[in-house]
């Protein structure tokens, strides 16, 4: 995988894909899936004054805002997502 540092207080991360069929089976096309705002983190960057942001690259998280940036990387979707758009850790 091509090796990318987010610079600033920003966090690269895979997407949870949403599922591609219901319960019962039917298969859903991408324009009717609902957008899960969930992801993996992949890289993060630092604060202005160089301390760790307190997430850590495979840390599961949810995330919510409008502004985040997507970006191909070795054939896969991934964003680009601010760390005061990050809501929690999941465990």
């Amino acid at each position: 995988m091509t090796k990318i540092q987010p610079i600033g207080e920003r966090v690269l991360m895979k997407q949870e894909r949403s599922e591609e069929k219901t319960i019962t089976g039917i298969y859903l096309p991408d324009s009717a899936r609902e957008k899960r705002k969930e992801g993996t983190v992949v890289a993060v960057g630092t604060f202005e004054d160089g301390r760790p942001l307190p997430v850590a690259a495979g840390d599961h998280v949810i995330y919510g805002g409008y502004s985040a940036e997507e970006i191909e990387i070795d054939g896969e979707k991934h964003l680009f997502v601010g760390w005061k758009d990050i809501l929690a850790k999941v465990e």
